[in-house]
């Protein structure tokens, strides 16, 4: 099967160096598919065409954010999101003090807002961590902050890894949880299968490769928007086999219907590990993630029986990951059931977990559009927090969600509209 559902979208040509980079992405895939004996798992074909060293997407060089990229965050959208966000903070940090650790800086829009604004609020962190593994991002966020005011830019600190000494404060994770790696199943007649990348051996002249080998350089598939990859499916292992079923079981536990034959989507066991990792980086504070993304039962309702996976080149969105590889965006939506399990398991409280338009009214978005200099700022602002709040755009696809250590009983002001946690 090649690509999945949409295939013939129509995407932006490539630029010769564009072209370049794919041919050198898709070459260290069909290495990969080599050493591992002819099928890669999607979790590992993700690593490779999202974070190899100078070939992913994310590590190599290409624009991302903005009109000369591949989408646009809500930081990149409207300083009304950075703004609301601050207030958050600020709640935080002016009962604990302490730092921000923002992971995934993107172009360093939210850093700068939010150190603007929590000036303006005087709560100010003694540190700004920034963790951003895009080195073109990192660069842009670097030239972006230099610009600050002397004291706000004195506080930034750049990170490569992971504090090793906690932090008291707060993690900030806006679009993150969505790019990691996950894996992709299908459900068939004799049970599970996961789903991998493979090499469309047919699309050589004698359906081969040349002695058994990979071709060196370029090949006839090279021009191929998706290089002579195909989607192959093999039977679930042990460890897939038994997740799945837990979340069935969850499933029936709420008298939802079974999923039904050829059923697809994604299951992202990444997601405990990292947070594992970021509640060992928080010592006392909160850890605030925004993602578009769903509860259980909703992500895996049979409905929606074609996953969520999403990929996104020059703003176009299809769901074809194996166009382009190493060029495009590839992400799926994020389980809030299992970020709240690995927050819990990790002995973090989950505070709270709302839609982002009810986190941004609660934070005083309203107060800042009514509070425009002038009817044209007004205007502008207006339309801003409309793509943020709207339930056709940002405002309900979206999610917030607090996990905290430390900070009592007493509800953040974020969540103060609206409680969603019963339906995780």
């Amino acid at each position: 099967m090649r690509g999945v559902g949409n295939a013939t979208i129509i995407l932006p040509p490539l630029e010769p160096g564009q072209a370049q980079q794919a041919a050198a992405v898709l070459r260290a895939v069909r290495a990969a598919i080599a050493e591992q004996g002819g099928w890669l798992s999607f979790e590992d074909y993700l690593r490779l065409v999202l974070y190899a060293p100078g070939l992913g997407y994310y590590s190599a060089g290409s624009a991302k954010l903005g009109r000369a990229g591949d989408f646009i965050t809500a930081p990149e959208l409207s300083e009304l999101f950075g703004r609301a966000l601050a207030r958050q903070c600020a709640e935080v940090l002016q009962q604990i003090g302490g730092d921000i650790l923002e992971l995934g800086a993107g172009s360093g829009a939210l850093a700068a807002t939010v150190l603007q604004t929590l000036q303006q609020l005087g709560a100010l962190p003694d540190r700004y961590f920034i963790l951003e593994v895009s080195a073109q991002l990192a660069a842009r966020a670097r030239a972006r902050l230099a610009r600050l005011p002397a004291e706000l830019r004195e506080r930034v600190r750049w990170l490569s890894a992971l504090p090793q000494t906690p932090i008291t404060g707060i993690c900030l994770a806006n679009e993150v949880a969505d790019a990691l790696p996950f894996r992709l199943f299908a459900v068939r007649a004799d049970g599970f299968a996961e789903r991998g990348v493979a090499l469309d051996t047919s699309a050589l002249p004698d359906g081969t490769w040349p002695d058994g080998t990979l071709p060196d350089g370029t090949s006839p598939d090279d021009t191929s928007p998706d290089g002579g990859l195909v989607l192959a499916d093999r039977p679930a292992d042990a460890g897939l086999t038994q997740e799945l079923r837990r979340i069935a079981t969850d499933l029936a536990a709420r008298e939802m219907p079974g999923w039904p034959l050829g059923y697809q989507s994604e299951l992202c066991g990444l997601l405990g590990p990292w947070i594992a990792s970021l509640a060992a980086a928080l010592s006392r504070g909160a850890l605030l993630l925004i993602d578009y993304g769903l509860a259980r039962h909703e992500y895996y309702a049979r409905e929606r029986s074609r996953g969520t996976l999403r990929c996104h080149f020059r703003h176009r969105a299809h769901d074809d990951p194996l166009r382009y590889p190493g060029l495009q965006d590839i992400t799926a939506w994020v389980d809030f059931t299992r970020v709240a399990e690995a927050g819990t398991d990790a002995q973090l409280q989950l505070a709270g977990y709302c839609t982002q338009a009810a986190f941004l009214l609660a934070n005083g978005i309203e107060a800042d559009v009514a509070d425009a200099a002038d009817t044209v700022q007004r205007a502008r602002l207006a339309s801003e927090a409309r793509q943020l709040l709207l339930p056709g755009e940002m405002g309900e696809h979206f999610k917030v969600m607090a996990l905290t250590r430390g900070l009592g009983e007493a509800p953040l002001r974020g969540f103060s509209l609206q409680d969603l946690r019963r339906m995780l």
